[in-house]
């Protein structure tokens, strides 16, 4: 009740702050395991990429967030889990395995920090995809917040990895995370949804 309360209240203020408009909704799954990937150029992307699905978006948040009082029970409630600096911890790997293979749909920036251009992506996005079995859709966040200037939310076809999985673990997790990478340049490139 709460995350739909921010979510609609959100939707109204980012279609007037920023005439956000999403393409290629129908390309997120209804029903099971959703890895969400993304760019990551600003600390509200988290809701740029959210706010537009109809099912509820998960994300790591940094853990220092869960310490102050009201903004702590804030994130809680709208599905964030914490993450410390420096590193995922293996209680982070254990909870966002446990949303993925439970069906519900999480975001992650596989770049970690905040880039304008693709940055260097950590590995991260594809050890969860390759270990959970969820979908991963590749999203594209374009423009650059300024007030009453268009933004861009694009969501391309799930991410076909399955034909990494007989390699070895190391190599599999570089080629998916190159095939994310490779298919969110695409939709940042030509404005468009990924087609696989």
């Amino acid at each position: 009740m709460f995350y739909r309360f921010c979510r609609a209240l959100l939707r109204a203020l980012f279609a007037v702050m920023y005439r956000l408009e999403a393409i290629g909704l129908d390309n997120v799954p209804k029903e099971g395991g959703v890895l969400l990937c993304s760019n990551h150029i600003s600390v509200r992307d988290p809701i740029t990429v959210g706010i537009k699905i109809s099912r509820q978006v998960k994300f790591m948040a940094k853990a220092e967030l869960f310490k102050v009082p009201v903004l702590g029970m804030i994130v809680t409630n709208l599905g964030a889990f914490p993450v410390k600096r420096g590193g995922v911890s293996k209680e982070s790997v254990k909870t966002s395995l446990k949303i993925l293979r439970g069906g519900e749909v999480m975001g992650i920036f596989p770049e970690g920090t905040r880039h304008s251009d693709s940055g260097a992506a950590k590995k991260g996005a594809a050890t969860f995809a390759l270990r959970s079995g969820a979908a991963v859709v590749p999203a594209a966040i374009i423009g650059n917040y300024k007030l009453f200037r268009k933004m861009k939310v694009i969501y391309g076809k799930p991410i076909d990895i399955s034909e990494f999985a007989d390699m070895d673990s190391g190599e599999a997790i570089e080629a998916v995370t190159e095939k994310i990478m490779s298919r969110i340049r695409e939709m940042q490139q030509t404005g468009q949804p990924t087609l696989n």
